[in-house]
């Protein structure tokens, strides 16, 4: 593995549970492979990008209406009472956005929301079930193929 886990999961080196959901020319939908959850997709550039004002015009320009996209999709596909929607990037790895359902077992569970819940998930660290995971992932593509941008 390199230093950029989101590189390694779009070079292949790293599978997403149910591989690529979605692209543009500038951009990717994967499921992550973290602690958060069945459901949180992850929205990633295309190239490996520290700062998100490093951005292209295209890139920015597709960013919006991606993530809007994304958050639909969870929330259409999920129990969500919201859907978190958060930038995260330190370096080497690079630019993402978790697009999260915060769930109402989650929130009951861990007796928080935001990024306090995130942090509890992290502490807790129980893995996403990758079939569970893969699931999803087929069940998103086919929202990503049904709704257009």
């Amino acid at each position: 593995m390199g230093e950029c886990l989101a590189c390694d999961l779009s070079n292949g080196v790293v599978r997403p549970p149910g591989g690529l959901i979605f692209e543009t020319a500038g951009w990717r939908v994967e499921h992550c492979v973290g602690p958060l959850g069945v459901g949180t997709l992850v929205v990633k550039p295309k190239r490996h990008v520290l700062y998100l004002a490093d951005l292209t015009d295209a890139e920015a320009l597709e960013m919006g209406p991606l993530l809007r996209n994304a958050a639909t999709a969870v929330r259409d596909l999920t129990d969500a009472l919201q859907v978190y929607v958060c930038l995260w990037s330190h370096g080497p790895v690079h630019i993402h956005y978790v697009v999260q359902p915060a769930r109402p077992e989650n929130i009951a569970e861990l007796r928080a929301y935001g990024p306090r819940m995130q942090a509890a998930m992290f502490a807790q660290g129980t893995p996403v079930a990758a079939g569970a995971a893969a699931a999803f992932a087929e069940r998103a593509k086919a929202w990503f193929i049904a709704h257009p941008a």
